[in-house]
């Protein structure tokens, strides 16, 4: 018998691609990964920065999501709120997971990763992780979670090893 599929839950932050300005071409990156992974995920959820997404974040793991990866508001515009909501909502930081996504991406020859602030933790049951909002920064998130999302996911419910 096999174990149900996990929830996992993308949200963009993104005040140009909530307003339509745009369209958002990480969200659907990190639902294909997750889907990879097989994390059962829908559309991604776009909103502006700031409140929007700890809504977001907060209605995701009301729903049961394992995991929630936010993409975008991790720089350092006055508009780049991610980390700002997120933080007050972590019972517990995964600080070396937020760590070696920046340090992927400068190991890539991208010094500009080191100026992303994203934040990674545990909200009850539930894994989030801040991506950076550019598809590069994605792609890099992408590479260091492969190998340990679903490990996370399992073990902030005490999952054996």
């Amino acid at each position: 018998m096999t174990a149900e599929p996990m929830l996992g839950v993308v949200v963009v932050a993104s005040n140009r691609a909530a307003a339509g300005v745009y369209e958002d071409t990480t969200g659907p990156l990190l639902v294909e990964f997750l889907a990879g992974l097989g994390f059962e995920t829908g559309p991604p959820a776009v909103v502006p920065d700031g409140e929007p997404v700890a809504d977001a974040i907060r209605a995701a793991v009301g729903s049961g999501a394992r995991v929630v990866l936010t993409t975008g508001g991790t720089g350092l515009t006055p508009t780049d709120r991610t980390p700002e909501v997120t933080r007050p909502l972590l019972d517990a930081e995964i600080p070396g997971l937020a760590e070696a996504i920046r340090a992927h991406g400068v190991d890539k020859g991208v010094p500009t990763a080191v100026l992303s602030r994203g934040l990674a933790g545990r909200v009850g049951s539930c894994v989030v992780v801040n991506l950076p909002g550019s598809r590069g920064g994605v792609k890099d998130a992408i590479a260091v979670l492969q190998d340990v999302l679903v490990h996370a996911a399992e073990q902030v419910v005490g999952s054996d090893h």
